[in-house]
């Protein structure tokens, strides 16, 4: 009679055990504010690479070669610079991905991080191998010493996956005629995933990205960043953006796509406009200010932000950008037109009411030339036997150096902007964009104002001449007005309707005026 009591007890335990993980299992997170952040223009996002994030790279070369003592980044130790991120204003972290990658077919020694080769397990590449912790469990450790410095995580998901999963799994890649997969662009590394119809999604790659989805919920992340958002069906992409929220209400979706990108990845991808991923469910896209270093006058600025601004008001729900004005995937601005870019990129992200955005390295002008870039390897885990790298992009193809420059100007700068954009974000948010008329079309200028304050940027395009800005400013009354610099070289000339002031080359200055009461 005891053996059986106890046999009822415990099979009551079990039932109760698995009520309980079910109940678990299926509650809704509530301490997740990604999304609010991101919708009302306040998240700092940082993209990184984890295998050189924290890397030890000792004879300088600009890669990690273990056999010599040098240390590849990983999760564990890239713990080690959540502090000084938190301390440079970054309120969030866009993680490149954490797959595992391709070996066949490869793109540099360790492999693109894109080509991947496995949606279900973490890259073994971004683990420590001395750790007794589960790959699960690292990723994990590394999220919660985020959170706990308020920093939220938003990790990738490939668009398009590795030549070795498709030797497992066909079923899963558009084929050609001659039942080859499909190379979409120059990519030679990956081959282009399935999506479906308009009206209905292919079910074999629907579920390989629910089940990362749920797999990287389960390890505390925040959002996800769809690579090449485009090539996918917004029917695709709504199934399991709902799929989130249901789980998640604060679970942030980035497109990878912009207004000015209307051409499909390959003749057998589908192209989906970014406004029709908005209309199905993204939060986000980039803004196309990644178009900056092409401008020529203040007319093509004040374009796209009008643009961008007005956009963003049409659909149901809210949306907004990222200041894509550097990626990982642009040349270091850098080498471009030196560090005098990068400072325009970052007061323009501090004054516009778009979320800051900017690659590791970027904080300190790395420019992202490695010394034995695309030079032969003395040894490789891929089949690519070269150090493949593209000049002036942090690297995604091989275990490299932690991105960084010397420039602390840039650095003291960011996290400057970093402050004032907090500050500024009610007026920003809330007032109202003007572009304001110059004396030069290379000057450009804008006002965001409310009933008790104007923020004023203007900035030099001429990267080679100073100039001597004139710039109009409607009901501006130094008598009844209170000027206060930002950022700027020189005070500011002020009279009745103007501000004066002498720009270096490629210089942006930033003025608040408050009015007096």
């Amino acid at each position: 009679m005891f053996k059986k009591y106890v046999k009822f007890l415990f099979t009551i335990f079990v039932l109760f055990s698995l009520t309980s993980v079910s109940v678990l299992a299926d509650e809704v997170r509530t301490d997740n504010d990604l999304r609010s952040k991101f919708l009302n223009n306040s998240t700092v996002i940082m993209e990184v690479n984890i295998r050189s994030f924290n890397s030890k790279d000792l004879d300088g070369d600009g890669f990690i070669r273990e056999d010599i003592g040098e240390v590849r980044g990983n999760f564990l130790n890239a713990i080690d610079r959540l502090d000084e991120i938190k301390n440079l204003g970054v309120n969030t972290l866009h993680v490149l991905p954490i797959t595992p990658v391709g070996k066949l077919k490869a793109l540099g020694t360790a492999g693109s991080l894109y080509a991947a080769s496995d949606f279900q397990s973490i890259n073994p590449d971004l683990i420590d191998k001395n750790s007794q912790l589960s790959p699960e469990d690292q990723v994990k450790k590394f999220i919660e010493e985020a959170h706990k410095r308020k920093i939220r995580v938003i990790v990738d998901v490939p668009a398009c996956a590795s030549y070795d999963l498709y030797l497992q799994r066909p079923d899963l890649f558009v084929q050609q005629a001659s039942g080859e997969p499909v190379m979409p662009a120059d990519w030679t590394d990956v081959r282009l995933l399935a999506t479906g119809t308009e009206d209905k999604v292919d079910v074999n790659v629907y579920s390989l990205y629910k089940d990362f989805v749920k797999y990287v919920m389960s390890l505390g992340v925040d959002g996800i960043r769809a690579d090449v958002a485009h090539c996918k069906t917004p029917l695709f992409w709504k199934e399991l953006i709902e799929f989130s929220r249901s789980k998640d209400p604060e679970f942030l979706w980035l497109a990878e796509t912009s207004d000015s990108w209307n051409e499909a990845i390959s003749p057998q991808a589908v192209f989906t406009p970014y406004n029709k991923l908005l209309e199905a469910g993204f939060d986000g896209y980039y803004g196309s200010f990644f178009n900056l270093k092409d401008w020529k006058n203040a007319k093509e600025l004040n374009k796209q932000v009008s643009f961008t601004l007005t956009d963003n008001k049409k659909y149901k729900e809210p949306k907004s950008v990222i200041g894509s004005f550097t990626t990982h995937d642009e040349v270091s601005p850098i080498l471009l037109k030196g560090p005098a870019l990068s400072d325009m990129m970052i007061w323009l992200s501090a004054t516009l009411p778009v979320n800051t955005y900017f690659p590791d390295g970027f904080q300190t002008g790395d420019d992202y030339i490695y010394k034995m870039g695309n030079r032969l390897a003395p040894s490789s885990n891929t089949d690519d036997n070269t150090y493949f790298v593209h000049r002036g992009k942090i690297d995604i193809f091989n275990f490299s150096r932690q991105p960084g420059g010397d420039n602390n100007t840039l650095r003291n700068d960011l996290l400057l902007s970093n402050n004032v954009k907090q500050s500024l974000l009610p007026v920003l948010n809330e007032g109202t964009f003007t572009p304001l008329k110059t004396n030069n079309q290379k000057i450009f200028a804008y006002m965001f104002a409310n009933n008790i304050k104007k923020v004023i940027t203007i900035g030099n395009l001429d990267f080679d001449n100073p100039v001597k800005a004139v710039v109009k400013v409607p009901k501006f009354n130094p008598k009844h007005q209170n000027v206060l610099p930002i950022k700027i070289s020189t005070m500011p000339d002020v009279k009745k309707g103007k501000v004066i002031v002498n720009l270096k080359p490629g210089e942006v200055v930033v003025i608040i005026i408050h009015e007096l009461l």
